[in-house]
């Protein structure tokens, strides 16, 4: 299966093939699978959680792709800096989920927010009608990730603040512009 990489101004998010994610699952830093570059700190944990959530969903459902992970790559020179995925393909009512993470010396430039941006659009533009997200309550850098892609605050509970997004009447292959607007 051949997937679509997704460019934005300054990242790549490359789909990650279940080949891949048995490397990144296992965290050898000495050997990133089919010439990938990773920057120092990659893979971090959240990131072998990732590979081994898309490895199991692999085994029992099949490969979600291209609603699975993808690596985040900074176009300048290469090197993974994190990873954003899809949770699995979209349920009956056009709804998924997504996360994602960057290292730490990779936080605090926008990155995640455009990353988020770029799956946001791929995602509307495969006829999602909604993704949702959640983080922890003290986690204020990934609350503004998701209010900066075009998330709103639907819910907070014990241990949780809830986004989501909504595109009603999304079809596949909606053309999507590439803008903030784009994604509401």
């Amino acid at each position: 299966m051949d997937l679509e990489i997704l460019i934005t101004t300054r990242l790549a998010l490359h789909p990650l093939t279940a080949a891949q994610a048995v490397v990144v699952e296992s965290g050898d830093t000495h050997t990133p699978p089919d010439g990938a570059r990773w920057a120092p700190g990659y893979p971090d944990e959240g990131d072998r959680a990732g590979a081994r959530r898309f490895l199991a969903a692999c085994a029992s459902t099949g490969n979600p792709q291209p609603f699975g992970p993808y690596e985040i790559r900074r176009r300048t020179d290469g090197m993974a800096i994190g990873g954003v995925a899809f949770h699995g393909r979209p349920d009956a009512a056009g709804q998924v989920t997504i996360g994602y993470g960057l290292i730490s010396s990779a936080r605090g430039r926008g990155h995640a927010s455009e990353a988020l941006r770029a799956l946001l659009t791929f995602a509307r533009s495969q006829g999602v009608r909604s993704v949702k997200g959640d983080a922890d309550l003290d986690n204020v850098g990934s609350h503004r990730v998701m209010a900066s892609a075009g998330m709103r605050l639907v819910a907070v509970d014990e241990r949780l603040k809830h986004y989501r997004v909504d595109w009603p009447g999304t079809s596949p292959g909606e053309e999507v512009p590439w803008s903030d607007s784009a994604v509401r």
